[in-house]
């Protein structure tokens, strides 16, 4: 595996197991993973909220089982957020959905093995192009698997969110009339996602994030005066780790802009 760009904030947000199992429920308030049984997973997930993502997904794949998910987490928000080259993000995306794809039809019942599936789908798309992904596809995939996500786990606070910039993306893409008829994108359901997973956590800077680009998306200038005030409060989340740290990072950014 080459060699993965160093997180920014390094020593910033330090976990050892003990720590990640502590906050548990607090970092995992978003995509309600069961805390794991294995230590080796437990320590896999302390160097991901520690930002060591590249020794995470290497040993969550080394720990087999549930430690997939860690490496497919790990995986994704490196890509997303880290790696500069679009092609080896839009190949790590992808060898995420396959992963998680064989994961979710092994255990059906993992809600988060669905979820990563169609987050890493979902990235690629607007990597490649969202109306060349429409047309291949991936958009229907990516529905479907985040709504499974929500049937397995209603609390899925994250699959809620990306739910919500599905409708938002394929509306913006196509046209609502297109976009409800042909993928069965709905403003007021996208809307409804991103209120609910608001409720489910509160504090969620990237749940803002994406709220506000929908609005943006959906609405234009009418909404920007919202979409603002939403980014404020996204820069003003006090990150507990280092995926909480990028998604306040890009809040900031995005006033800066």
């Amino acid at each position: 595996m080459p060699k993965w760009t160093a997180f920014p904030y390094a020593g910033e947000h330090a976990f050892d197991a003990a720590a990640t199992r502590k906050h548990w429920a607090r970092l995992h308030v978003g995509d309600q993973e069961p805390l794991p049984k294995e230590a080796k997973v437990l320590e896999a997930w302390a160097l991901f909220h520690s930002g060591e993502f590249q020794k995470a997904a290497e040993a969550g794949l080394k720990a087999g089982g549930a430690g997939i998910t860690v490496a497919n987490k790990a995986a994704c928000i490196y890509a997303n957020y880290l790696e500069k080259k679009e092609k080896t993000k839009l190949d790590l995306f992808m060898e995420v959905a396959t992963r998680a794809e064989a994961q979710a039809a092994q255990e059906p019942g993992n809600a988060n093995a669905l979820y990563w599936q169609a987050y890493a789908l979902g990235r690629y798309s607007q990597g490649i192009n969202v109306a060349k992904a429409l047309a291949q596809g991936l958009g229907t995939k990516v529905k479907e698997a985040l709504e499974k996500t929500l049937k397995l786990q209603p609390q899925h606070a994250d699959a809620c969110v990306a739910l919500g910039a599905f409708h938002a993306e394929v509306i913006d893409k196509v046209g609502s009339l297109i976009g409800s008829m042909t993928y069965g994108a709905k403003k007021d359901v996208g809307l409804k996602l991103f209120q609910e997973a608001l409720k489910l956590h509160p504090g969620s800077a990237i749940a803002m994030v994406e709220y506000a680009n929908a609005l943006v998306m959906l609405d234009g200038e009418r909404k920007m005066k919202e979409a603002t005030q939403l980014y404020e409060r996204a820069a003003a989340c006090k990150p507990l780790d280092a995926m909480e740290r990028l998604d306040v990072e890009m809040a900031r950014e995005e006033l800066a802009d």
